[in-house]
């Protein structure tokens, strides 16, 4: 009989060894978190972004708040893909901070009476915790009155700080209660991305609130042409599904930093067909700054007007050169004028019957700006986008059948 309790206390001891070694080796293959642990600390922290501006003038304070990306059990971590859980960490972190935008128009009703409609709709982004929201221009175009809704449901009036048509830009402004913490989305990087990094989009496309899609970036440095006429310069491209409701809000890196804004898409259907486009946040960090500080942007600009260069117009003009911008007129006594730029003499009609227009010739052709080559005007505008009033820069010209380099100081774009 002691024998038979020895055996069994023995086997005990087996069997509760082989159970301690099976529990530790499986604690040491669990797949680790995608998300930083024990960061509880750093919720509801007040910071503040610096907005890069490039003149020496002051910069607007973005306060913004730290959110702390979520915790996940080791269950959770068990039943998702590490894809699927950076999407879930990127939607809860941001979903808070994106707002659906709704307008009012001011119609006229068989009376001849002004009444007020339903107008446009679109997305938005809370970028500071006192209520600054950055969207699309085009998003609140002819609004008599706009909305902003949160995720929460509430919905409050806003106004506009400032729009910037040359990048859809626009900053509106609501006044949250004292007690209301604003979720905010910060800015991150768009100078750093490349071509197959993934990205995603939170926004309200067809009136369904806070949708995410996702994607990878599928181009840079796009030159795109808005439905005004406008263009745009320098957007990403991406394959990430915006549809309309999508416009004004944020496109995200993988860590919930906001690198674009969704501005439009290519698409004969009114919906995505894999060609989106957004303006990249680099651009926005000069515009929301500008906005906010002065109403407007402040950019550089050539005092002169200009035609593309066309074959037609090299040859009516007998030009050696068909690529380039042709000087038709230069501002009288501007920084232009000053800097030797020259308009032309020879008053001609040109474009069709009903879009005609006079032009001059025989005046200098833009052939580079600061040594990089410019063959249309979405090469300058993409050159002196992110150029100051007063900057100096170096213009080539073609004259007289030779090559000259002008220091043209720019003027403000009014």
């Amino acid at each position: 009989m002691v024998r038979s309790i020895i055996i069994s206390v023995l086997s005990c001891f087996a069997i509760g060894a082989i159970l301690f070694i099976f529990v530790s080796s499986s604690k040491g293959n669990e797949k680790p978190s995608l998300v930083a642990q024990n960061i509880e600390s750093d919720k509801n922290v007040n910071t503040f972004e610096q907005l890069s501006v490039p003149d020496n003038s002051d910069s607007f304070l973005l306060q913004t708040s730290v959110v702390a990306d979520p915790v996940y059990t080791s269950d959770m971590i068990a039943s998702y893909t590490q894809d699927e859980l950076q999407n879930i960490s990127v939607y809860e972190k941001c979903n808070e901070a994106v707002v659906n935008i709704n307008t009012q128009i001011m119609a006229v009703n068989w009376f001849l009476e002004p009444v007020p409609q339903e107008g446009g709709s679109g997305s938005g982004s809370i970028i500071d915790k006192r209520g600054y929201v950055v969207t699309n221009v085009h998003v609140i175009s002819d609004a008599y009155k706009i909305y902003i809704s949160l995720s929460d449901g509430t919905q409050y009036e806003g106004r506009v700080v400032g729009t910037d048509s040359a990048s859809d830009i626009a900053v509106l402004k609501f006044d949250p209660p004292k007690d209301v913490e604003l979720k905010t989305i910060s800015f991150g990087d768009s100078d750093n991305l490349k071509v197959g990094q993934k990205l995603i989009a939170i926004g309200n496309p067809f009136g369904f609130e806070r949708t995410m899609t996702t994607g990878i970036v599928s181009g840079l440095g796009r030159p795109i042409q808005s439905s005004t006429g406008t263009i745009i310069r320098n957007m990403i491209q991406t394959d990430t599904a915006i549809n309309p409701g999508n416009s004004g809000g944020p496109l995200l890196d993988t860590k919930g930093r906001m690198v674009g804004i969704n501005t439009m898409i290519y698409s004969t259907s009114g919906s995505s067909a894999g060609i989106g486009f957004a303006v990249p946040v680099n651009t926005a960090r000069r515009v929301v700054s500008d906005l906010i500080q002065y109403g407007k942007v402040r950019r550089g600009v050539i005092d002169a007007e200009y035609v593309q260069l066309t074959s037609s117009i090299s040859n009516y003009a007998r030009l050696p050169i068909s690529s380039g911008l042709l000087v038709s007129q230069v501002e009288k006594k501007s920084n232009a004028e000053k800097g030797g730029l020259k308009g032309g003499t020879e008053a001609v009609r040109y474009g069709s019957s009903r879009n005609s227009r006079i032009i001059y010739l025989g005046g200098d052709v833009i052939t580079a700006i600061d040594g990089i080559k410019v063959s249309s005007l979405a090469d300058y505008y993409s050159i002196l986008e992110s150029k100051r009033p007063g900057d100096i820069i170096e213009v080539t010209v073609y004259r007289d059948g030779k090559y000259q380099n002008l220091s043209i100081t720019l003027s403000e774009d009014f």
